[in-house]
């Protein structure tokens, strides 16, 4: 097994003495892409901009009988995988976790933002990132659009064939194949040191984070909810991530199993670099700008507050490495725990007032999300550099 210097560390044999086979299983991802969706977008860039987004949209669309356009073998590969739906699918049993996920929107949101996002940063996850700029240029456009994709997944029918939540996920597909074939062909990208540019290693590591990683966050904030909620919101990212191309020899299979992956993928990640730390503070100073405040004072004063509620979630070991700035996390959590058993009170002692409520977390949480008047868009980037790349 060939293994990227950046992993051959003292975490990987860490990892290997607690599971030498998932440690070596994602060590081995490291230099695995997408092979169909690679080989998909190596035909597509062959094409013009407009032919290559007129195809995909073709086949991202509803057929109603009309007929395909035609296209390359590749392609068609490629699409036939994403409307093969795996035996372990059931569509109806994901209502729970959509459930789950509109009630305990505001931890999903703190979560997400203040300990998934960042931590998944503190690893070469970031490097991709660092090196195209995509939060340097139009960073909260990016962000936005990532949370879009995470509204729509859990909005009823989102996860359906053709459903937005769907073709969202099989761009981020089309997306992460774009970028490794620009980084594979540049110069900025050192593939004996980092291994393949947005690996099935890193997909699969990033999706146990958006999940169970998540739930984690979630309960440490005082959110509510079942194992049966659990397990179906663990089902939605599942499929989500196999629309995003994660294989299946590294995509989880329950909570349990995803947070294993999860400590094992981060024993062997090498620690916080330059582009970790460049990047989980700029994705902080970004999150008043993600939800529209502009006001310098007012953003300030949200940014100190996100840096404590995640220094709480993620650690003061992690959160010193990344060079938060110095501060007391005595009792945020409980604080937070307090406030969601809270508003759970007012939800069933005063229905009416907790539906207003249900409806301006709502649209905060859509406010936070990229809507585009063109609808989903499948341009897709067409130079390594965010800033010289045409819009996507």
């Amino acid at each position: 097994m060939k293994i990227p210097t950046d992993y051959d560390n003292p975490g990987y044999g860490r990892a290997c003495a607690l599971d030498p086979e998932m440690a070596d299983n994602y060590i081995a991802h490291t230099m695995i892409g997408d092979p169909l969706a690679d080989a998909a977008v190596e035909v597509l860039s062959t094409l013009k901009r407009s032919e290559s987004n007129r195809l995909i949209s073709a086949y991202m669309s509803p057929p109603d009988g009309k007929k395909l356009p035609d296209a390359p073998s590749e392609v068609h590969a490629l699409f036939d995988d994403a409307m093969s739906p795996p035996d372990w699918l059931d569509l109806p049993a994901l209502t729970a976790g959509i459930h789950m996920f509109h009630r305990n929107r505001k931890m999903v949101v703190a979560g997400m933002l203040a300990g998934v996002l960042v931590e998944g940063f503190s690893t070469n996850i970031s490097q991709s990132f660092f090196i195209t700029g995509r939060l340097r240029d139009q960073g909260v456009r990016r962000l936005q659009q990532n949370n879009r994709h995470m509204v729509e997944i859990f909005i009823p029918g989102g996860m359906a064939p053709y459903g937005d939540g769907w073709k969202l996920s099989f761009r981020i597909r089309l997306v992460h194949a774009q970028v490794r074939h620009l980084l594979n062909n540049s110069e900025e990208w050192d593939a004996d040191t980092l291994g393949v540019p947005l690996s099935s290693a890193h997909v699969g590591y990033a999706i146990t984070a958006f999940s169970a990683r998540l739930l984690k966050h979630m309960r440490s904030l005082g959110a509510s909810f079942s194992e049966e909620d659990a397990a179906s919101f663990m089902a939605t990212w599942r499929y989500s991530g196999l629309l995003m191309g994660i294989p299946g020899s590294i995509l989880f299979r329950g909570e349990a199993d995803a947070l294993k992956l999860y400590d094992i993928g981060t024993m062997c990640e090498p620690e916080p670099g330059a582009s970790s730390i460049a990047l989980a503070n700029s994705l902080v100073n970004s999150a008043p700008l993600v939800i529209g405040i502009t006001d310098s004072a007012e953003g300030r004063k949200l940014s100190h507050y996100v840096y404590r509620v995640s220094r709480a979630l993620i650690g003061d070991t992690l959160a010193d490495q990344l060079r938060y700035p110095k501060q007391s996390t005595f009792g945020v959590l409980p604080w937070l725990c307090a406030q969601s058993r809270y508003d759970r009170f007012m939800s069933r002692s005063f229905p009416k007032i907790a539906r207003k409520s249900n409806f301006s977390n709502f649209t905060t949480l859509l406010s936070g999300s990229r809507y585009d008047d063109e609808g989903i868009a499948y341009d897709l980037p067409d130079h390594v550099y965010a800033e010289k790349s045409s819009k996507w």
